[in-house]
């Protein structure tokens, strides 16, 4: 290690952010960088601690020692190499990745875990500004031909994979632009879509052929897939929202959280609101908003709707409040339940937890208002903790719009999956292993979201690489690709 007692001698220092008045007027990302050498400085803080847990605690398993000891002997492009054996597009985590790395740092045990996120997303962000990541075209193509259904994480960190080892792959994709949840679901001050587009173009370059507006299981059938194509990958997500079904639920101001953010979203690059907005236009200006749901997806509406211009945003959680602070000694190095405060929250939210919604009030189809009670979770008879509602703690929230950010059930079975006729496990979702990616239907693989159900963009790029070596695997007898 550079610096064998840097952990001892340096303190933490992350890198920050705009004020929430100067943020707030703007869709832009507000994060400010450390400057190189405080960044070296905390990259000198990586202890070399012998069992670097944070391996396991990354999904991709990134080199993270490696790289922080590259950094600090300021060698930033075998730094960018390292991270880039593992990790695809280190820019959409070192974004919007919540570092369960930094939860499982040796140094996390006295709260002062190295800044991993912060020296992964520099690492790759000078990458871009030095000119060093150019694209990595096949030297020889194999004549084998895959599609991937679904170009968010997980099908661009397969495609891409796929084209560098030589196939021919083509990525449809029913929006009208590529990137998933990470083009339509994020917002754009968390991370910035110039990102998605400027990998799509580096994938463009190594072979790949997007296919955008195209609904695989609608436009394009299943089997004419199969026959036109050696493999066919299906990434598409699990997109099916969890719904309510409480009186006063068809009220128009009751709306899922993805309408909201996607018509941001679209927005901001530029689609006009009828482009936008096929269902009507939705804002939080100088309404009164209610977010169900304790989550990022939840805090993101949060934040959209502070810049939208609400008179007041209020959160629901139906679970207790977490914690303060986690026991480290029962819980580390895994990801700890605690209570998390995001930047949204600052700018501007009231949280509420363990309340349920028993039912929307409006007149005229109008919202007006939520009727809430308190709930307890209790032990049942089974062993499992029940719900149960405080007698006498009924009360209301004043709401003109309520946002539900409860999470996602799977993937759509309609179209594609019925399509294809593989088999789903108990969860509903698409059935394929860990190791060869393979569905039930030969040549068919699913990876992702749809395959794992809903979690982390950095879940479903590892996802997306280890099915892209197991699909080589399959056409080739053997692969080269990492795991």
């Amino acid at each position: 290690m550079g610096k064998p007692t840097g952990f001892l001698e340096i303190e933490r220092r992350d890198r920050g952010y705009a004020k929430p008045e100067e943020r707030l007027k703007h869709y832009h990302e507000f994060i400010k960088p450390l400057p190189d050498a405080d960044l070296r400085a905390q990259a000198s803080r990586c202890m070399n601690c012998g069992i670097p847990f944070c391996h396991n605690g990354c999904p991709v398993n990134n080199m993270i020692p490696d790289w922080n000891h590259l950094v600090y002997a300021d060698d930033w492009k075998n730094a960018l190499e390292t991270l880039h054996s593992t990790n695809n597009f280190p820019e959409f985590t070192g974004r919007i990745c919540p570092a369960p790395c930094e939860a499982a740092c040796t140094l996390n045990i006295e709260d002062t875990p190295v800044t991993i996120k912060s020296i992964e997303c520099q690492i790759v962000d000078r990458g871009w500004e030095e000119g060093w990541i150019t694209p990595q075209i096949a030297a020889v193509k194999t004549g084998k031909r895959v599609a991937v259904v679904g170009s968010g994480p997980a099908g661009m960190a397969c495609a891409q994979q796929l084209a560098r080892a030589g196939h021919a792959v083509t990525m449809f994709e029913k929006s009208d632009r590529i990137g998933g949840l990470l083009r339509y679901g994020i917002p754009d001050f968390k991370m910035e879509k110039h990102l998605i587009n400027r990998r799509g173009q580096q994938m463009e370059a190594e072979g790949v052929e997007f296919r955008t507006s195209v609904e695989v299981g609608v436009m394009v059938s299943v089997p004419s897939l199969l026959e036109n194509f050696d493999a066919v990958v299906m990434a598409g997500g699990a997109e099916q929202p969890r719904r309510v079904d409480w009186p006063g639920s068809e009220l128009s101001g009751v709306r899922l959280a993805m309408e909201f953010l996607t018509q941001q979203n679209k927005r901001n690059a530029g689609d006009d609101e009828l482009r936008a907005a096929p269902r009507g236009t939705l804002s939080a200006k100088d309404k009164h908003v209610v977010v169900i749901g304790g989550g990022d997806t939840g805090s993101d509406c949060v934040g959209t709707s502070n810049r939208q211009g609400a008179l007041s945003v209020t959160q629901l959680e139906i679970m207790p409040r977490p914690p303060e602070k986690e026991n480290k000694s029962l819980v580390w190095p895994d990801w700890p339940m605690r209570l998390r405060t995001s930047t949204s929250h600052d700018e501007g939210c009231e949280r509420d937890w363990s309340v349920l919604t028993k039912r929307a009030l409006g007149q005229r189809g109008v919202l007006e208002a939520l009727e809430c009670v308190r709930v307890e979770w209790i032990k049942g008879a089974d062993g499992r903790q029940e719900l149960r509602e405080i007698e006498g703690s009924e009360f209301q929230l004043k709401a003109d719009l309520v946002l539900l950010a409860m999470g996602f059930i799977g993937p759509r079975t309609t179209g594609m999956i019925e399509q294809s006729g593989v088999e789903l496990d108990a969860r509903g979702n698409v059935k394929a292993d860990t190791l060869s990616y393979a569905t039930s239907e030969a040549r068919l693989f699913s990876c992702g979201d749809m395959r794992r159900g809903q979690s982390l963009v950095v879940w479903a790029i590892r996802e997306g690489r280890q099915c892209a070596r197991a699909v080589d695997e399959m056409l080739m007898g053997e692969s080269l690709l990492p795991r």
